[in-house]
Parts: C-alpha cells; sequence; structure tokens
C-alpha cells in the first residue's frame, strides 16, 4: 500500500507530485461538479424547558437557582414534596441477577458480605446462595434490603433496595432499585451536570432532577423510570460527588410547582439561545401545549460548544439519510414553518419526483443533527482539470 502524500520524505514527495502530474495529462482535460451540503444550526437537545448551559451561564452570573428555575418554567413557583419512594430499572431480562450487601431477603436473614443469585422458575424467583443452592422460593418478587448499600454485580452501588422481578417469556430477569427521592437524586446531579458547576447550577439540577422523577413515569412493569438518558442518567453511589450531594443538601425536597402539583421539569443540554415551546420541539411535537413550557430566551449559553455548530453531506450522503423521504433525488430543502425559536416545525423536501412536506424532528432524526434549529445550503463545488496542470478547486 503506497504511503499518503505527507508520510513521504521530501525527494519521494516529489517524486510523487510528478507523478501524480502524468496522471493528469493522461487523463487530459476535464471538468466534474459534485454537490456539497453544508447544515448550519444551534442548540443541542430537545429544545424544552431548562437549558443546563443556559443555567450555567445564569449561575456565572450571579443568579440564584429559584430564579433560574422561574425564567424557564413559565409561571410556575418552588414548594416541597414529602419523601418518595421511586423505582429505577438496572438491568433488564437476565438471566440471572448477582447481588451482595443485603441482609433480609424473602424472608431469609442473608450475610451482607457474601454474594447471592436471583434466578427465575416459572413466574416467581428463586433466591441461591453463590454456588447455586437454593435458599428460598420469593414468588413473583424478590426484594433485598437492609446493609448500608447493595451492590448488584456488574452495574454498581445503591442505596435503597434491590428488587428482582421476572420479566419477557423466555426466563429473563429485571433488577430494579428501589430508592427514596433524596438518594435518587444524589445518583443523577453528577451524571447529568458536571460536578465543577457553579453551586447555583447544580442547585437547579437538583431541584429539576427531583421534580422530572416524581412527575413523570415510563410506567414499566414495576418500575418508574429507566437508569439512562430515556429518564434521567443514574449512576447510584458512584455518581455521587461531595459537591453535587451538597446541592441536593441545599435543597432537599424542594420541587418546581405548577397550580400546586409537580411540574415536569424537561431539561436538555443547549438551547442556542431560545428555548421552545413543548408543542414544537422534539420532545412533545405536535402535543398539547404545556403552560409552563414556552420558549423562552436563553442569553448565556454560548460556552456551550453546541451553541453554533456545522455539518456537512455529500451530495450522495443527504440522499441516502433522505431516501425514504424524499421523492427522487434531493435537489433543496425549503423550512416553511418555525416555532417560537428558530427550531424547524416544517420543511420541504424538494426532490426530482416532487415535494414532500416533514417534520422538523423527523429531519433531525434522519439527518441525525443536534438540534432541530438548522439552515440547508446546497453548494456546487467545481473542480477543473487543465492538460498538465493540477486540479484546483474553486
Amino acid at each position: 500500500m503506497p504511503l499518503p502524500l505527507r508520510s513521504l520524505p521530501p525527494r519521494r514527495l516529489l517524486g510523487a507530485i510528478a507523478s501524480a502530474g502524468l496522471v493528469l495529462l493522461a487523463l487530459g482535460a476535464g471538468r466534474a461538479e459534485a454537490a456539497k451540503w453544508v447544515v448550519s444550526g444551534a442548540g443541542f437537545g430537545h429544545g424544552t424547558g431548562l437549558s443546563q448551559y443556559g443555567a450555567y451561564g445564569f449561575a456565572t452570573h450571579g443568579v440564584a437557582y429559584p430564579e433560574i428555575l422561574a425564567h424557564y418554567y413559565t409561571g410556575t413557583t418552588l414548594g416541597t414534596t414529602p419523601d418518595a419512594t421511586v423505582r429505577v430499572l438496572l438491568l433488564s431480562n437476565r438471566p440471572t441477577v448477582r447481588f451482595n450487601g443485603a441482609t433480609d431477603a424473602c424472608g431469609v436473614k442473608l450475610v451482607e458480605s457474601k454474594t447471592y443469585v436471583a434466578r427465575r422458575k416459572g413466574t416467581g424467583v428463586l433466591l441461591l446462595k453463590k454456588a447455586g443452592r437454593r435458599i428460598a422460593s420469593c414468588g413473583p418478587l424478590l426484594s433485598a434490603t437492609g446493609g448500608t448499600e447493595v451492590n448488584v454485580i456488574g452495574k454498581g452501588r445503591y442505596h435503597g433496595a434491590l428488587e428482582v422481578r421476572p420479566a419477557g417469556v423466555r426466563g429473563g430477569l429485571n433488577a430494579i432499585n428501589a430508592v427514596e427521592i433524596e438518594d435518587y437524586v444524589r445518583g443523577v446531579i453528577a451524571k447529568e451536570s458536571p460536578a465543577s458547576w457553579p453551586p447555583e447550577a447544580l442547585r437547579a439540577q437538583a431541584v429539576v432532577a427531583r421534580s422530572y422523577a416524581l412527575s413523570t413515569s415510563k410506567h414499566g412493569a414495576g418500575f418508574d423510570h429507566y437508569d439512562d438518558t430515556r429518564s434521567q442518567a443514574y449512576g447510584g453511589v458512584a455518581a455521587e460527588t461531595v459537591k453535587t450531594n451538597q446541592a441536593v443538601a441545599d435543597t432537599a425536597f424542594r420541587v418546581v410547582l405548577y397550580n400546586g402539583r409537580v411540574a415536569q421539569t424537561y431539561f436538555f443540554s443547549t438551547s442556542g439561545g431560545v428555548t421552545e415551546n413543548n408543542e414544537f420541539s422534539s420532545l412533545g411535537f405536535g402535543g398539547t401545549p404545556i403552560p409552563y413550557l414556552r420558549g423562552v430566551p436563553d442569553p448565556y449559553d454560548d460556552v456551550s460548544p453546541y451553541h453554533r455548530w456545522t455539518r456537512k453531506f455529500s451530495q450522495a450522503a443527504i440522499q441516502s439519510r433522505l431516501h425514504d423521504l424524499v421523492r427522487g433525488k434531493v435537489k433543496n430543502i425549503i423550512v416553511t414553518q418555525t416555532g417560537v425559536s428558530p427550531r424547524i416545525v416544517q420543511a420541504t423536501l424538494v426532490g426530482t419526483g416532487g415535494s414532500r412536506n416533514v417534520t422538523g424532528p423527523t429531519l433531525r432524526a434522519n439527518l441525525r443533527l443536534p438540534d432541530t434549529w438548522a439552515t440547508f445550503m446546497k453548494v456546487a463545488k467545481r473542480t477543473l482539470v487543465h492538460r498538465g496542470s493540477f486540479a484546483h478547486g474553486f
């Protein structure tokens, strides 16, 4: 395999250049055109609710977390909530679940330092010793409690209890962490915001994480939330830091309220300068407008690397990603409607076989863009080859 030109020593580089010139002489003169698409955009995420980089910017400008939250969630107030337990899916449809750190399960006393195994039998769960000897039949739920922390082998350490339930139809098990809300929030904040961020930004994230957990549910089989971005990123004990735990303590049991109920405090990374109404965003496109999820100016998120971004596509690449949406070959992409921000609500794909309307979230998903805030430019790149000379693009 020949070496790339930049890796050749000077004399060999000159020889390679001369050889390239001979190749061009042999090809003769010609002209070729290739389309290139440039997509310029802003923001990262669905665009609704609190912008995390925006909250960071407000905090660095001396704004306290109650004002930060009131800015992003229109017409809301702060209140408190009683303690509550949330259930988070840790492992899904596994043949066995191994754990230690518990002192009780299925009416049996356990040794905290020893590892035990949960295995499915029919519609129930068996509790086994590490070596496989049966200890107890737990029925449809194995609940391992007690001890300081429960350690789910291969996953991590968690406050609260481990619940193991049958899942699927092929003998699988779900491992679920049943955890009090404050311990849950401790395991969320540093996974969602850097622990090095200003205290007011971390306090805002703590209230948002708590409110989101209590106001939403995935309604899974025995669980409320996933431990990833389908809900909120949750890392248990390993995710905790001194600074983020302090943010939880400083905001203990505080939640965002709208008309006396805990608000659905959706959040995302970067707004690009303006957030978006929920019904126009990738989050809840076409849904019922929610009064407190209105688009607002976001003046301080320019520290984010996604405040402004550019993506480039060849004609072949953009055709490949939009082939199921466009009629014929892609000729143009025209934004026909935006939301309260410049985010795309509707666009028209112009193809050689006709035009078709698409939503902003659909366009974003197919092109794998950071946000629906985007503009499109098609550039024709010409390459001219002269006999006996090199190619120059212009």
